[in-house]
């Protein structure tokens, strides 16, 4: 391999402005799982799934500290992390995990927010995510369950989402017999909303959408787009594989307030333009800028 190749394929170092910025994102975090476990499920003996909820359990069982039985259970994870993602990833985890151990710590004297178990299970499962989703979304986790599911998801024909849920089937199952069963209902519903903040967070809050419309009135499209949405526009060149003719396509990205005002513009245009829109979990650079309209 020459030394120009070599220089493609290997990781480039993150600026100083860029590790600033994850160790804040990944502090953040840590310190928000830590406020959703502390003052909000553990108090009221509600777990959620993963490496986490074992490590609540564990704690509950032993007497010992959630913040020591969270970090020596997720080290050895950390390992697999290095060797299966990479040098980056391990110390974001490891950087994560020992905040997260610490916050915990120190947030364990400090009385439930609420004793409402409902209230605390919704949302300390929401706080918990959010915290979870900022650490994954710069690079870092801290859970070690979707690590170990990368490993044996490689040995099995299952994914990794699927072998995390079957673990957490047992995990928050588990907490049946250690607490009692409606605790365990409870943990289900904690571990529900957890995962639905985890994907706000790292999918993106804006709900962006592309927009493909192929009509013979691109041109008409195209313009209105740009002056009544104040949306840019790319025009595709496209062969239909049956008939053989050519078309144009006009590519857009669109907030989803603005679908209804889109379909109603080629729908005004070209009834019979074909238009598909789709989810886009994350838009950056080029000029995805709203111009202003009048």
């Amino acid at each position: 391999m020459n030394t120009s190749t070599q220089s493609k394929t290997k990781h480039s170092k993150l600026s100083l402005t860029a590790i600033v910025k994850r160790g804040i994102a990944i502090s953040i975090g840590a310190l928000l799982m830590a406020v959703g476990l502390e003052i909000f499920l553990v108090p009221n003996q509600v777990i959620d799934g993963g490496i986490t909820g074992i490590s609540i359990m564990l704690s509950h069982l032993t007497g010992l500290k959630l913040g020591i039985v969270l970090f020596v259970l997720n080290l050895p994870f950390v390992y697999i992390g290095y060797k299966q993602i990479g040098k980056t990833f391990a110390v974001s985890t490891i950087f994560g995990i020992f905040l997260l151990s610490i916050f915990t710590v120190v947030l364990h004297p400090v009385p439930a927010f609420t004793d409402d178990i409902l209230l605390a299970t919704f949302f300390g499962g929401m706080v918990l995510g959010l915290g979870i989703g900022l650490v994954i979304r710069y690079g870092g986790a801290l859970d070690g369950t979707e690590i170990l599911a990368i490993l044996i998801n490689k040995k099995v024909p299952f994914s990794v989402g699927e072998i995390v849920m079957f673990f957490n089937l047992f995990i928050l199952s588990a907490a049946g017999f250690v607490f009692s069963w409606d605790r365990a209902m409870y943990s289900i519903l904690a571990y529900v909303v957890a995962s639905k903040s985890i994907d706000a967070v790292v999918q993106g809050m804006e709900q962006s959408k592309s927009a493909w419309i192929i009509s013979d009135e691109y041109q008409e499209i195209g313009d209105a787009i740009n002056a009544r949405l104040g949306r840019g526009v790319t025009y595709f060149h496209g062969e239909g594989a049956y008939s053989g003719d050519t078309k144009k396509v006009v590519f857009c990205i669109i907030t989803r307030l603005e679908e209804a005002k889109l379909k109603s513009l080629v729908d005004e245009l070209d009834p019979a333009a074909f238009l598909a829109v789709a989810d886009i979990t994350e838009v950056r650079g080029g000029r995805f800028k709203k111009k202003d309209i009048h």
